[in-house]
């Protein structure tokens, strides 16, 4: 057994106790609801309810190669759990831009930089869609955002405010292979009630394909989830 695999299992463990008690009957009331209407439902506990999670967010911002004084988009930045971390990669003369839609999640994140004095972080309560940015992007980060990576007009927004060659990250849940049912089952639990449509989450990078060169993309937690990196095309 692989240290990689090993680790997948202890990041999963405690995900499986959270949600192993939802039916199938739960899953298909969720899978329709609005997910802007979940995040307001759930946005107080979602650090909590996700916790199993951060070890793979975290991975995702390490990824990152960002240098000090960069500009770092996080796009749908939810409730700012990835902020810290890419605050301290690009330092106090970087930026670090959080856009996020939904109104409760984006509250949260705008407590945490005001409690913790994070002047290099601004929030923009806007959709991907339709956020500006004052000048070109160094670099992105989609931590968990399936419905933006999934809309070309969120992603023409991005990239267009992007530098050429600028890096980019995604990452978040996926299917895993077809023979694992139960964990196909325990992956829909997680993430049907924040998102739109599953449309796609067998390979959630497929759009980015066409504006990143050279996507790497590595399946994680028994493939589970993924992690994808590249640079902007010009």
């Amino acid at each position: 057994m692989t240290e990689a695999f090993r680790r997948s299992g202890r990041v999963l463990l405690p995900w499986l106790s959270d949600v192993v008690g939802v039916t199938v009957s739960n899953m298909a009331t969720t899978s329709t609801r609005a997910p802007l209407a979940a995040y307001a439902r759930r946005a107080a506990g979602y650090a909590h309810d996700t916790r199993a999670f951060q070890y793979w967010r975290d991975e995702l911002v390490r990824a990152l190669p960002v240098q000090p004084g960069d500009t770092v988009v996080d796009v749908g930045c939810g409730s700012g759990l990835c902020l810290a971390g890419l605050r301290a990669k690009v330092g106090p003369s970087g930026h670090v831009i959080g856009v996020e839609e939904a109104a409760a999640m984006i509250a949260l994140a705008r407590a945490a930089a005001e409690r913790n004095g994070w002047r290099e972080v601004r929030l923009l309560a806007e959709s991907a869609e339709r956020f500006s940015l004052p000048e070109p992007a160094d670099a992105a980060l989609f931590c968990a955002v399936h419905d933006v990576l999934m809309s070309p007009a969120a992603l023409d927004n991005v990239f267009g405010q992007l530098r050429p060659g600028a890096w980019v990250v995604a990452g978040g849940g996926k299917w895993p292979p077809p023979w694992n049912g139960p964990l196909t089952a325990l992956v829909a639990a997680l993430h049907a009630p924040y998102v739109q449509s599953m449309v796609g989450f067998d390979r959630p990078w497929q759009l980015l394909e066409n504006y990143v060169d050279d996507l790497t993309v590595t399946e994680v937690a028994c493939g589970a989830g993924y992690r994808a990196i590249g640079r902007a095309r010009a």
